[in-house]
């Protein structure tokens, strides 16, 4: 049964984006091309960031003394914010250039919410997908002496994962799914955030945001997730962590619909003519209707 709760929790994760995007494509009718192209800008993203931190931020890190292995206080908070900046700039970067390069017609508010939701959808896929194959792995391995299967310079590190893994309660595996649903909801505002940048005057100042808004919920979940004990299975900390990352995805979401555009003149419905009757004659009741139901054709705010 614990099994297949973990199970489960790992097969939301999945269907999360992949429903989400079938609701956006349909909804705001802007093509699965879009989506797609999101998800592969999060993957080229990794290309490059996985290994600029793996072989300079964290050697630069390290010789500071900052790390997420440190105590709560300024070493910690350093290490949150390098970590959060460096997501920031690979990822934001990776979306300026596909807006530059490969979807430079996509510059409706819609058009951005799809590439964002594909963006998130494929980092969400990856992690479910990822926790799919961990769960099948340490479960073969359950049961069994891992000195025989798993080499003694790592046995140490592999024994304390394994019991990590088996010591964290099934339910708190769910939320890694409420974690991926509310990224999806950050990754979307930044996507439409990168996409001012080429719409308004002074679009730079709404790049350098979508990087500060991105290290900033980064580096929160780091700090909070590391000062709670999210890293050593603390559920109590899990739920404080995701509690604050869902404040930021609804902050964001906030942010998204503020964005939006106005419906544009052509989408609106068509003024009636003036009335045309003799001077000083009240118009007709369905006249005064028409009229007053369009005495204000403006979009939505």
């Amino acid at each position: 049964m614990d099994i297949a709760i973990r199970g489960a929790a790992a097969l939301l994760t999945i269907a999360l984006p992949l429903a989400l995007g079938v609701y956006l494509v349909r909804k705001l009718k802007a093509g699965w091309r879009l989506w797609l192209v999101g998800a592969a800008t999060f993957v080229g993203s990794q290309v490059l960031h996985v290994p600029f931190n793996l072989a300079v931020l964290n050697p630069v890190m390290a010789r500071l003394g900052f790390g997420v292995d440190a105590r709560p206080g300024p070493a910690l908070a350093a290490a949150a914010l390098l970590l959060g900046l460096s997501a920031g700039v690979f990822e934001e970067g990776a979306r300026w250039i596909a807006y530059r390069f490969f979807i430079r017609r996509a510059r409706s508010w819609g058009e951005g919410v799809t590439f964002g939701a594909g963006h998130g959808g494929a980092e969400a896929l990856l992690a479910g997908v990822g926790a799919l194959a961990t769960l099948v792995q340490l479960s073969a391995l359950r049961g069994q002496d891992l000195a025989e299967v798993v080499p003694a310079a790592q046995l140490a590190a592999a024994q304390q994962q394994f019991d990590l893994f088996w010591s964290m309660p099934g339910w708190s595996f769910f939320f890694a799914s409420v974690e991926r649903a509310s990224a999806l909801g950050v990754q979307m505002t930044l996507a439409v955030m990168v996409l001012q940048a080429f719409r308004r005057r002074r679009g730079w100042l709404w790049f350098v945001a979508a990087i500060g808004w991105h290290a900033a919920v980064d580096a929160a979940a780091v700090f909070v997730g590391v000062t709670t004990g999210v890293y050593a299975g603390s559920a109590s900390g899990i739920v404080v962590t995701e509690v604050l990352i869902g404040v930021m995805a609804a902050a964001s979401l906030g942010m998204l619909f503020r964005m939006r555009e106005p419906a544009s003149p052509a989408a609106l419905p068509p003024v009636p003519p003036a009335h045309t009757g003799p001077v000083g004659a009240a118009p007709t009741t369905s006249e005064h209707v028409r009229d007053s139901r369009y005495a204000n054709p403006g979009g939505a705010p």
